[in-house]
């Protein structure tokens, strides 16, 4: 069941066919489906267990999420982290991605200050997210 299709129209799109999450990110290690990966230090893929109970989607990786490969480890994730333990939630209980898999940013002297991603590379990444789901969706079932 192709469960990108299901949940609205920027994932009414062809997936990226792979057979587990594993392998879809070896896939999205050479991602160029946007301009996005050009600046970018990495590709930043979802992760936590295939099983998960609950599936977390941010916009896009901050600068310290493009800089370690891994999600919600600045900010966004130490703000994520204080509102799972206000809900009680274990977030090891979570897949945890983004919409975007690449950092979209404004380089300002030293610092990258985040750039929202526009619907065109919302569309374009939405081949990984829709494969995501589609595979956290297949391995709960």
């Amino acid at each position: 069941m192709n469960i990108a299709a299901n949940v609205g129209p920027a994932l009414a799109l062809e997936v990226a066919d792979a057979d587990s999450i594993a392998e879809l990110r070896r896939q999205a290690e050479g991602c160029t489906r946007c301009d996005l990966y050009r600046n970018a230090t990495q590709i930043v893929f979802g992760e936590g267990p295939v099983k998960a109970e609950i599936v977390l989607v941010g916009e896009q990786p901050g600068d310290q999420e493009d800089l370690t490969g891994r999600p919600f480890v600045g900010p966004a994730g130490r703000l994520l982290d204080r509102c799972l333990e206000e809900a009680d939630l274990d977030r090891q209980r979570c897949y945890v991605t983004n919409a975007v898999k690449h950092f979209k940013f404004t380089p300002r002297g030293k610092r990258r200050l985040h750039a929202k991603p526009n619907a065109g590379e919302i569309r374009r990444c939405a081949w990984w997210l829709g494969a995501e789901l589609t595979s956290c969706s297949r391995s709960s079932s």
